[in-house]
């Protein structure tokens, strides 16, 4: 998978070169330089069929749309995956936070509920194996 991802790394760095030098070719064009343009033209059309047959070799790779978000705000989207990190650990510690209240919680309910049945408390921790 890694090589299919590089050989299409290699062909859009070829094509946003190729775009980049064709922006230059005619944004000072000489008419002695049809034949450069025509060949960064060609070029372009090569790199463009190039990236349409990595095309299936990539499709069952998924972006998550969010990344696309990021670009389009200008952010780099490999600090994508560390803010989904840091989002999921803060989710994690609210989570760990409110299993040991009701941890807590239980432990008092048992304590006040026991003064008041102690049998049955007795009989609740036998059935589930506690004493």
């Amino acid at each position: 998978m890694a090589e299919k991802l590089e050989v299409l790394e290699a062909c859009l760095e070829q094509f946003i070169e190729n775009v980049r030098q064709l922006g230059v070719i005619v944004t000072d064009f000489q008419p002695q330089g049809q034949e450069v343009l025509n060949q960064k033209i060609n070029s372009t059309i090569t790199c463009l069929k190039d990236i349409e047959s990595c095309k299936a070799s990539v499709s069952d790779i998924h972006v998550p749309l969010e990344v696309f978000d990021y670009i389009d705000s200008g952010r780099n989207p490999q600090h994508y995956t560390k803010d989904c990190i840091e989002k999921s650990l803060m989710k994690n510690e609210a989570l760990k936070g409110k299993i040991d209240v009701y941890g807590k919680f239980r432990q008092e309910l048992m304590t006040q509920i026991g003064k008041v049945y102690p049998q049955q408390i007795i009989e609740y921790k036998q059935a589930r194996g506690e004493l």
